[in-house]
């Protein structure tokens, strides 16, 4: 028979190998980590009289973020990992953006886009530059899809910075196209909000106005507080009394909304040459007394006569049905692709590779292809204008946000011709 302290001595052998391997056993039997995700912080107004604004870039981002994760991720060495886009409200003011910033740095993000306000991407600018040269290890690299001062890619330039939509001057260049071939303007009024960008619009129509059509008088020139008028009533009667044949304004959101419909209902027949008349409720707001004469200018509108287009519009739609959903912007897919181009070109995540590599970005999409200027970080890409008409009318197999009007392509400017030297002087890492 065998002793009693041997079979104690058997009894903790066989219990100290169950212990050792329990947890192999369970190692085995659980599922792999999903690999991290690489976050992207998103710093727009989700609150306060541009709310709109911010929730419509969010929808088309996130659309972006969900075909590139649809077909499996950005590819990595380490196997490939999904994009995750966070929201961050700014609330519309600069110190809640630099607020954000910080949240989501300390939340792991190091990709931040924004655009609604060039003074807002101005301080993120500089609070950017400042956090990559103090704190290497926590680099931030700033994707601006929509803040057009023409400063931010040339005199305050960063190599932390991309802007992928088209500047000012370069917007009003476009729209100019237009003015130029109507010899009936003889008298225009401008109006603009004021801050950087608004001013910068005006001083641009003002220049190109003086080149290309002197002969043009400015009847009305000024500028209004951002986001904080509610009645534009007097600003269109002033319009109206001044004999103004067309308006020219860089407004957006609600800004703008307002100023068209104080502009209807005072009884304004004029034009609005204008970079953001196309969405946002400024058709439904102006109706029919905007057909043939509110002017748009964008990187794309749905009624670009290509199959594709088409097909990327209605892959929009069916995403996103809801008419007052109807906002979609094409640069801000080409820059989700153009991350994850330079992502996996890079073979990191870490910004100074990345950087480099969305320097060469060159991507197309539904026909329509954008590439990266290395020298100040502006993207080059097609630029079109459009006049508001009633959908059904030839060109306008489209409206917007279900208002029964939309916008008809009257000019497409080719890359080469959109381009504008720059007078950038980039600092590069060493």
């Amino acid at each position: 028979m065998t002793p009693p302290f041997i079979w104690r001595r058997r009894a903790l052998k066989f219990a100290a190998l169950a212990l050792c391997a329990t947890p192999l056993a369970g190692l085995a039997q659980s599922p792999a980590a999903p690999p991290a995700p690489i976050r992207l912080a998103l710093i727009e107004s989700m609150s306060g009289p541009f709310a709109n604004t911010g929730e419509a870039v969010f929808r088309n981002l996130l659309w972006a973020v969900e075909r590139v994760n649809a077909r499996g991720g950005v590819k990595l060495p380490g196997g490939a990992r999904p994009l995750q886009l966070d929201r961050y409200d700014s609330k519309g003011q600069n110190e809640e953006a630099l607020s954000a910033l910080r949240a989501a740095m300390d939340d792991g993000a190091r990709i931040v886009l924004q655009g609604n306000s060039s003074a807002t991407a101005a301080a993120l600018v500089d609070a950017v530059d400042k956090n990559n040269e103090r704190d290497p290890a926590r680099r931030v690299i700033f994707l601006n899809y929509a803040a057009v001062d023409p400063a931010l890619t040339n005199e305050r330039c960063s190599f932390w910075h991309f802007r992928f939509d088209a500047h000012a001057d370069m917007r009003v260049a476009a729209l100019m196209d237009v003015v130029k071939d109507d010899a009936s303007l003889k008298r225009t009024y401008l109006i603009g909000q004021d801050y950087s960008f608004g001013q910068a619009v005006l001083r641009e129509v003002r220049r190109q106005l003086g080149v290309q059509r002197p002969d043009v008088e400015i009847v009305g020139d000024e500028l209004h507080p951002m986001g904080k008028v509610k009645d534009f009533a007097p600003y269109a009667t002033k319009i109206l009394a001044s004999g103004a044949q067309a308006v020219f304004t860089g407004n957006w959101g609600n800004d703008l909304t307002l100023l068209v419909k104080a502009a209807r209902e005072a009884g304004f027949n004029g034009s609005f040459y204008t970079f953001y008349g196309n969405a946002l409720g400024a058709p439904a707001a102006i109706g029919d007394a905007g057909i043939g004469r509110v002017v748009a200018v964008a990187d794309w509108l749905p009624n670009v006569q290509t199959v594709q287009s088409e097909a990327f519009y209605r892959a929009f739609r069916a995403r996103f049905p809801k008419p007052a959903d109807d906002y979609v912007h094409m640069r801000m897919q080409l820059l989700v692709e153009s991350l994850a181009q330079a992502v996996e070109r890079a073979g990191s995540v870490e910004a100074v590779a990345v950087a480099r590599a969305l320097e060469q970005a060159d991507v197309s999409l539904y026909g329509q292809r954008g590439r990266m200027r290395a020298a100040d970080h502006q993207f080059q890409q097609q630029l079109v204008v459009g006049v508001m008409d009633r959908q059904g009318k030839p060109g306008v197999q489209f409206d917007v946000e279900g208002s029964g009007y939309g916008f008809r392509v009257i000019k497409t400017i080719a890359p080469e011709r959109a381009e504008l030297p720059t007078s950038c002087k980039m600092k590069r890492p060493q």
